[in-house]
């Protein structure tokens, strides 16, 4: 890295190279806010320190899936400057095996997903000189400490930890934040003021995009529990319009299935606007199982809810149907029938909610006052307090959530769509 480009760091970012090269700490931890420039200098610090000190040595990327790790490291890094001038990169997809080179030196760089539980059979047999865990937080402990133990035979081997962060309980703040000197790492905590990229105007933008636990933890980078009402920022007179307020450019159906509880249907307006993606959710299909029914029984079954699919939908067929992914009999019952367009949902909790919270705090969705169900829950969608003390998971409390968990599928879905990263779709199912 050339001495003009280092000034044009901020100091925290500086710290990061400062460490990489001339400190007797063995790990990094860099929390706090997003947008705050930390994985962009980490990530060029990983590189810079790795072939300075190693030749012939190999080396993990980690993210909870290798296709984050791909987006977030992989392809940034082939775009810094300060690594393309130089290095030369090559990265094979079918490997996952990054190699980066000069004339002096050659070192590889595997890249895993941390997703769950069993992702540590993933790190077996392997040693590795250095480890760079992007979304730690969103990593089990079991591949965390996998990935660290594959490089202890290596004396040299450093830890590179990165993420925004989660609820005070987490095993990853409780291990490793609060105890960063018993384990010889260095905490950096990150604001988005870190970020030499960022004028004023747009600190301010993005500090007016979240609200609740959201924004301590984007915006503040705080490890705060979520507690209380999930959509405190919804406002009835800002949020409930009697009218779709833009010209839509598309339409899906959003569904929450239940057979003892309530079976929900959304069908929502979308289009793009100067400010990102809007949402109105036009109306609802309600049936609680649960209720009451004179001379009728009140459970519904497979056949009778893609009956009640298709008036919903006008009988057309095409629309895309975003489903509650459980229901693997529903939607495959759906695509018996000739639905075109029937998709799981990608079950996200704590990331749909939050595109949910972006929207609504920015007024971009937006309700008919005829989907009384939906209205009637959003006030009482709160978060599960005593699951995140135990766990340090954020999830909602399981109780009139039917329409909200329909809703952040319906958001999350096409959030992803319309960012070019939309699961797979397609009538004889999805990949």
């Amino acid at each position: 890295m050339t001495a003009t480009t280092f000034e044009k760091l901020s100091e925290k970012q500086k710290q990061v190279f400062r460490w990489a090269f001339a400190t007797n700490y063995k790990a990094i931890i860099c929390d706090g806010a997003v947008r705050s420039g930390k994985t962009i200098c980490m990530i060029a610090a990983f590189i810079h320190w790795a072939m300075h000190e190693f030749n012939g040595a190999t080396f993990g990327i980690c993210g909870k899936t290798v296709a984050s790790a791909e987006r977030n490291i992989i392809r940034p890094l082939r775009s810094i400057a300060d690594i393309t001038a130089y290095f030369r990169l090559r990265y094979s997809a079918s490997t996952h095996l990054l190699t980066v080179e000069n004339r002096e030196k050659c070192n590889y760089f595997f890249v895993f997903g941390g997703k769950d539980e069993s992702s540590y059979e993933l790190l077996q047999g392997i040693t590795l000189s250095g480890i760079f865990l992007d979304e730690v937080a969103l990593m089990p402990e079991s591949f965390v400490n996998q990935a660290v133990a594959r490089t202890l035979s290596v004396k040299k081997a450093r830890y590179w930890f990165n993420c925004n962060p989660e609820g005070p309980t987490h095993w990853f703040f409780q291990q490793w934040v609060l105890r960063a000197k018993e384990q010889n790492a260095l905490h950096l905590h990150f604001l988005m003021s870190d970020n030499p990229t960022l004028d004023k105007e747009q600190l301010r933008e993005a500090e007016t995009r979240f609200s609740g636990v959201f924004y301590d933890r984007y915006i503040r980078g705080l490890w705060v529990v979520a507690d209380g009402v999930i959509y405190s920022m919804f406002d009835a007179s800002q949020n409930v319009l009697p009218d779709v307020p833009f010209r839509p450019e598309r339409e899906l159906i959003a569904v929450d299935y239940g057979t003892f509880n309530p079976c929900v249907f959304l069908h929502i307006y979308a289009a793009g606007t100067g400010d990102g993606i809007a949402h109105f959710i036009d109306r609802e299909y309600y049936h609680n199982g649960r209720g009451e029914a004179v001379g009728a029984a009140v459970q519904k079954d497979d056949e009778q809810y893609a009956r009640d699919m298709l008036a919903f939908t006008g009988g057309r067929k095409d629309i895309p149907i975003i489903v509650d992914p459980s229901a693997s009999s529903f939607i495959t019952r759906l695509r018996h029938d000739g639905f075109t367009n029937v998709c799981p949902a990608k079950n996200a909790v704590a990331k749909g909610i939050a595109a949910v919270s972006v929207e609504l705090t920015g007024r971009r969705l937006t309700f008919s006052p005829d989907c009384v169900n939906t209205l009637r829950e959003i006030p009482s969608y709160v978060w599960d307090v005593k699951h995140a003390e135990r766990t340090g998971e954020d999830r909602p409390l399981k109780i009139n959530d039917h329409c909200c968990d329909a809703l952040r599928y319906g958001v999350y879905f096409d959030i992803l769509a319309n960012a070019g990263m939309r699961p797979s779709v397609s009538g004889r199912g999805a990949r």
